[in-house]
């Protein structure tokens, strides 16, 4: 039972597996209407069959077990299921002497004739060729005969691509070898080419097979992946069958495409292509009666597909059959009261096809009485009248009649007025529009009223134009709360004016701001929340803010930014500057930048790609203290970083006592450190030893500015940096200094 709707699932795969399975406990007087039932809705599958033939066999009910074999053999085309059958007719016939071994000599070639070309067939090929040879011979011509009948089965089965294929070949090699090695010799050269081609065949055909579930139930698609998996598999093998790759002749090609089109449905039994494609296949080969025999049983599978049943009298009718085609639009149509609109509809133009103009008007004045007909029928019978019949009198006198039961449909009036247009008769088209926009309601007139204006604009002059837009401004304000906003003139209305086509007074940039600030006008009386504004709630509105309160404000977006997507914008495009300058992306800029100038911040801006200009525009306003990236820079460049200890590294000593000095560190002035080299900030234990670390001090040196080089090692000079540190520390008041990166002791003071 599904769960969601509360309906019994007769598809659930999972409770038909429990059934069977209990079925098969039951003695076969009970489980014989549980297994009716269950084949009922899975009517091809085999194992259901063959559980339930057993059953029969079992008790050896030999007349029931008949009648099962009739009813599913040859829908379940399966090999399993088949040896089931010749299990049956061998014994039956076991006793029977020859007249037994002729009747089942004439099962095995039955079976083989429909499931030979199986790929698991080679056990059945083996055990027909086992009978053929035990069969006795009186004679001489007997003799000769039963080896001429192996003979033809080894053959057969050789060119088969099956699994067993290869087992064949040297059972066939050793059969020849034993009767005549002379023989053999011409025979197996003549059947060597064809083996090796049924060999590579089995060798591709192996790939599309094992792709297939053969234990799959037959349920109507549902659109999960599995299905759709499956239904693929299905397409791929049977495009390869119909490729005759094994080049055989077109009779045996085609013979294992319709076996392979057979087993398809019996996995996708629901699926209307699939029973499309087979009789269509038929169809084109010239095979109409097997066609038609396919769409009689598709629609007996699905009866509720009504494309199956057009397509089945589509070809009755194109092959000459008009009353079965005719039947076949009959049963579409019921009883006639319960007939869908679109069956009336395509009946009446096949009656017009096949038996006339009288018997197509005859059936459109009995289907305008049923309850169900709709103003489908008025328009498809009235179009007929004008294009098929060349009479727009009695199709505009049908519009006319339909007008009346369907004023309050704008399709219909829309549709009329399209007939009207034909016959460039904009007297009637005018007062066609006036009747109808009299009586709809203002919520469903929209469309009415834009066709109205657009054929003013192609029939009328400046002042009936004008006159109808204004007067479809007013009816249409009375659908929603900005009524008197749309009463307003608008640019829009002089563009919808004064284009044509696809040509427009304006450029697309225009049509898209036109657009946006109608979206803007029609929500100009929307309230606003306060947490949205950019300077927050009123300061009055409460004397403290508490903490969760700040922390739970949503941040929504700047709605005024948004614009309409154009697909035909070149990629890359980001924000001008002038529009981005103005808006969050300048205020960002400016905050990371400290001091800075609005010239310096349109020079960056310029520098800058667009998809990152793009993306700073979208940062929200910071209001809040801006720091100093100098300061932070110098902070992260004097901080000590632990490092792992190592064999090889610095002792615990040094590590507390920050990173050795080098001499790179006493080249710059004690008033930054951001220009110091990152070299003088590595851990020993990453700094290269011997040869390698001398290029590497050549790389840096190169790359390194004349500041920042390193001066030569003068213990005086040294002394006099550390005195001057000092007393710049002293004398600095309620400012940080952050020590020296020479000894890593921190100096500051804060004042």
């Amino acid at each position: 039972m599904d769960q969601t709707t509360g309906v019994v699932d007769k598809y659930n795969v999972e409770a038909a597996e429990s059934i069977a399975n209990s079925a098969q406990l039951l003695h076969i007087a009970q489980a014989a209407p549980i297994y009716e039932q269950l084949l009922s809705v899975f009517p091809t599958a085999a194992r259901y069959w063959k559980q339930y033939v057993e059953a029969h066999m079992a008790v050896n009910n030999d007349e029931a077990t008949k009648q099962i074999f009739s009813r599913c053999l040859l829908n379940c085309l399966q090999v399993p299921l088949w040896r089931c059958y010749i299990r049956f007719i061998r014994k039956v016939n076991e006793k029977k002497g020859a007249e037994g071994q002729e009747e089942t000599r004439k099962a095995y070639d039955f079976m083989l004739n429909y499931v030979g070309a199986d790929v698991a067939s080679g056990p059945v090929w083996t055990e027909y060729i086992t009978f053929l040879k035990s069969l006795p011979a009186l004679n001489t011509q007997e003799e000769s005969q039963r080896m001429t009948a192996v003979r033809k089965a080894y053959q057969k089965a050789i060119i088969t691509p099956t699994h067993h294929v290869e087992q064949l070949w040297k059972d066939y090699e050793n059969f020849e070898n034993s009767v005549s090695r002379q023989l053999a010799k011409g025979l197996l050269s003549e059947y060597q080419p064809k083996y090796n081609s049924a060999r590579a065949v089995y060798r591709e055909r192996k790939k599309y097979i094992d792709e297939i579930d053969w234990n799959m139930l037959a349920v109507p698609p549902t659109g999960s992946h599995k299905e759709e998996q499956q239904w693929m598999a299905w397409k791929r093998l049977l495009s390869f069958e119909k490729g005759n790759p094994q080049r055989i002749d077109t009779s045996s090609s085609n013979k294992r495409i319709i076996f392979t089109y057979e087993q398809c449905l019996m996995y996708l039994y629901h699926y209307p292509d699939i029973w499309y494609d087979y009789a269509t296949w038929h169809a084109k080969g010239g095979a109409l009666d097997a066609a038609i025999k396919v769409f009689q049983r598709a629609v007996k599978a699905l009866p509720d597909s009504e494309t199956l049943k057009y397509a089945y009298a589509e070809l009755e009718e194109s092959r000459g059959s008009i009353q079965p085609a005719k039947k076949v639009y009959e049963s579409l149509l019921g009883d006639g009261v319960n007939g869908t609109t679109l069956a009336h509809i395509q009946f009446i133009r096949f009656l017009r096809r096949t038996e006339g103009v009288e018997a197509a008007r005859k059936y459109f004045l009995d289907a305008r009485k049923s309850p169900n007909c709709t103003y489908h029928v008025y328009v498809a019978y009235a179009l007929m009248a004008f294009c098929l019949d060349k009479d727009p009198k009695v199709a505009h006198n049908i519009f006319e009649a339909g007008l009346k039961r369907f004023m309050h449909e704008p399709v219909y009036i829309l549709e009329y007025a399209d007939f009207l247009y034909r016959l460039n008769d904009d007297r009637n088209i005018r007062a066609l529009f006036e009747r109808a926009l009299s009586s709809l309601p203002p919520e469903e007139s929209v469309e009415v009223w834009k066709r109205f204006t657009q054929f003013e604009q192609t029939y009328g002059d400046l002042a009936s134009m004008l006159k109808v837009e204004q007067r479809r401004k007013e009816a249409l304000s009375r659908t929603g709360e900005d009524g008197a906003l749309a009463l307003e003139a608008s640019l829009q209305d002089v563009v919808s004016r004064y284009s044509f086509m696809d040509l427009w007074p304006c450029s697309s940039r225009d049509l898209d701001h036109l657009a946006r600030l109608e979206w803007l006008s029609k929500n100009l009386n929307k309230k606003v929340d306060k947490s949205t504004l950019p300077n927050g709630p009123d300061k009055g509105s409460s004397s403290l803010t508490s903490n969760s309160n700040v922390s739970s404000k949503v941040v929504f977006p700047d709605t005024s930014r948004m614009v309409v997507y154009d697909p035909r914008q070149k990629l890359g495009t980001g924000v001008p500057p002038s529009t981005a300058a103005s808006g969050p992306l300048s205020n960002t800029v400016v905050a990371l930048m400290g001091d800075g100038t609005t010239n310096a911040f349109d020079d960056i801006l310029k520098t800058t790609p667009p998809a990152l200009v793009a993306f700073l525009a979208n940062l929200p306003t910071v209001d809040g203290p801006i720091p100093n990236v100098d300061v932070i820079l110098s902070i992260c460049l004097q901080s000590n970083i632990p490092a792992r200890t190592s064999g090889k590294s610095r002792t615990t000593s040094q590590l507390q006592a920050g990173p050795a000095p080098s001499t790179s560190d006493f080249s710059g002035s004690n008033k930054s450190h951001t220009g110091m080299s990152a070299a003088s900030f590595k851990p020993a234990r990453d700094r290269p030893f011997g040869k390698r670390k001398e290029l590497e001090r050549q790389e840096e040196d190169e790359s390194t500015t004349v500041q920042s080089q390193p001066q030569p090692r003068d213990a005086f000079r040294m002394r006099q940096i550390r005195k001057s540190r000092v007393g710049t520390t002293t004398s600095q008041t309620g400012s940080a200094s952050y020590g020296s990166a020479l000894s890593g002791d921190q100096s500051g003071s804060v004042g």
